[in-house]
């Protein structure tokens, strides 16, 4: 898959496209409908399939200070929307000036000079431009100008997840943060997860017996509420149980939020440095502060236990 960072890495003789245009955060199972769409129409046509995204959050731009939880960095993104049979990813930098783009100007700079768009295939509450005052109505009228054909694909599905709330990255965020990563996934279509360099903490964890890897997150990253979790620890593209503590370690009063993964049965790991990731299952229980460490070592004991069920029950089930 390409991947473009701005409009002037896109080739000169780049020809004619199906686009989609979106955040696409966390590339949900409702923006599964859109980019799968997108590249089966493209296929029709014999043609290449192009995501368009923006990198920082427009929000961010338009009113500072205001940036979502983000369900995947964009590297992430990217290795899904692969997966997806994506032939190109253009990451358009948002700026101030950028913003300003009137619905027409967007149209014409992005879809129609450079990636010369044959279709366009967006959700029915797609908006753009300048104040988002452009809608799927305007995109498909000035199609007709300028010869792309637009479809609009309803990306809504509903679950059990959030009460049988159509699916969104709005409300997964909401179910992460309330540490429903259940919820999460049905909607993800896969376990939530975040990513990070590993880096020296307080050690207890290695003192009591459970080396854990503490996961400096990337910068807006959504995670879960506080408490502990079945998952994976993935370094080195090995995957591994883990037992996932996210809090303020209250046990040892603590006051730093972190999320730290002991690695299920392993012996010797050194991962100081390295860029790791950690996906959550299962929430187990919530953060709490015992009476004594004694109590506190039977209790973590029991999670790895339950972790390592858990796991293990998703794998063979799988």
């Amino acid at each position: 898959m390409h991947r473009w960072r701005g409009l002037e890495d896109i080739p000169q003789d780049w020809g004619r496209s199906v686009v989609t245009i979106g955040s696409y955060d966390g590339v949900h199972r409702g923006h599964q409908l859109i980019i799968g769409r997108t590249v089966t129409r493209a296929r029709e046509l014999g043609i290449s399939s192009v995501v368009v995204t923006f990198d920082p959050h427009p929000s961010e731009v338009v009113r500072p200070g205001s940036h979502p939880p983000l369900l995947a960095p964009h590297h992430r993104r990217a290795e899904l929307m692969a997966e997806l049979g994506v032939d190109a990813l253009l990451i358009l930098p948002f700026t101030a000036e950028f913003s300003q783009l009137s619905p027409a100007e967007f149209i014409v700079k992005v879809l129609v000079d450079k990636l010369h768009a044959r279709a366009v295939i967006e959700g029915p509450n797609f908006r753009f431009g300048h104040r988002a005052a452009g809608n799927v109505q305007f995109l498909a009228e000035l199609g007709e100008t300028y010869d792309y054909e637009t479809e609009v694909v309803d990306l809504f599905e509903r679950g059990a997840a959030g009460g049988g709330e159509a699916f969104s990255s709005t409300l997964t965020r909401r179910l992460v943060a309330e540490g429903d990563v259940v919820g999460a996934a049905e909607i993800l279509g896969r376990p939530h997860r975040v990513e990070g360099v590993v880096v020296r903490g307080a050690q207890r964890g290695r003192e009591l017996g459970y080396p854990t890897a503490n996961v400096e997150t990337l910068p807006h990253t959504a995670i879960p509420a506080d408490g502990v979790y079945a998952g994976w620890l993935t370094a080195g593209g090995e995957r591994m149980p883990a037992a996932i503590s996210v809090g303020t370690n209250p046990q040892f009063d603590g006051t730093e939020r972190t999320v730290e993964a002991y690695a299920i049965d392993r012996v010797g790991l050194d991962l100081y440095g390295m860029h790791v990731s950690v996906d959550f299952l299962a929430y187990v229980r919530g953060m709490a502060k015992f009476e004594s460490v004694e109590v506190l070592l039977e209790a973590i004991a029991d999670d790895v236990k339950r972790a390592r069920a858990l796991t293990q029950e998703y794998d063979t089930a799988r």
